[in-house]
């Protein structure tokens, strides 16, 4: 929007703007080999131990012979957006405009396709830099439904994988997610309520109230991406996609009676028929 050759000086440019003049001349630095590196082995850590905060980690990297300080561990974790599953003093904070809504699943039996649908975001790991992975899972099958990738954690790749899934797969009774800022979004909470999908969140500080979730973190990260170090962001999600075509329709899972995804899905009565085609 700044156009250095127009009548205006680009200092009054950037204050009608209301941006700073310094900031126009900013060029971010990609993160270096080093803090890469850090990178992939805070959420190899982290992912086989979730319940670790960062202390813990700070001295799970000292025994690797890597000795990080406290800020720098924080600094990270929040950048790949993890928290320990442990109950901690009011570090988890969701967006302070954002209503938040109580957890509905508790007692529940989920044993039905489309019952309850659920989503997390996660970090996902390249040769080069990294990527946010969200997937939207059917609770009783789990079925990764849709997913989406992105390079920021704002809300609209969550709220395009939440349209895809219900466009291809119908609605849910109800759906379940963390609280972060995305899924408290009015533009999230939106579609929701379009559909007339009740909204269940997880309470502070437990992962486990989704931890089917988890587990398909865990699938995706040991199974495959560890395995298959993709260079860059199109060289990854060719091969995400080759991994939940795999996930959906060939990994039997014992919960399911070594059934697939697709077999328990689409066998069993669903509880909400999914629309038209």
């Amino acid at each position: 929007m700044i156009q250095p050759n127009a009548e205006l000086s680009i200092a009054w440019q950037a204050k009608l703007l209301g941006v700073s003049r310094s900031s126009l001349y900013y060029r971010p630095k990609p993160d270096s080999t080093e803090e890469l590196d850090l990178l992939k082995r805070l959420d190899r850590i982290f992912t086989e131990n979730p319940m670790y905060g960062c202390r813990r980690l700070q001295v799970m990297l000292k025994r690797e012979g890597t000795p990080v300080g406290l800020r720098r561990i924080r600094r990270l974790m929040k950048k790949l957006g993890l928290q320990a599953i442990t109950p901690k003093p009011n570090t988890s904070r969701p967006h302070p405009e954002h209503k938040i809504y109580p957890y509905l699943l508790r007692g529940m039996t989920i044993d039905q396709p489309n019952q309850v649908w659920a989503t997390d975001i996660t970090y996902i790991p390249m040769q080069r830099g990294f990527l946010y992975l969200v997937a939207i899972i059917d609770w009783a099958t789990r079925r990764a439904l849709s997913w989406r990738l992105s390079n920021t954690l704002t809300a609209d790749f969550c709220v395009d994988a939440l349209k895809e899934a219900i466009a291809k797969y119908g609605t849910p009774a109800t759906f379940n997610s963390d609280q972060g800022s995305q899924f408290t979004s009015d533009e999230f909470i939106a579609v929701l309520k379009q559909h007339k999908i009740e909204i269940s969140m997880d309470g502070r500080g437990r992962c486990y109230d989704n931890i089917f979730v988890e587990r398909l973190w865990w699938t995706v990260k040991h199974e495959w991406v560890y395995l298959r170090p993709a260079a860059n962001g199109i060289e990854q999600k060719r091969s995400l996609v080759e991994f939940f075509d795999w996930y959906n329709r060939r990994r039997p899972h014992q919960s399911l009676d070594w059934q697939t995804p697709d077999e328990a899905y689409f066998t069993r009565p669903a509880e909400v028929l999914p629309a038209a085609a």
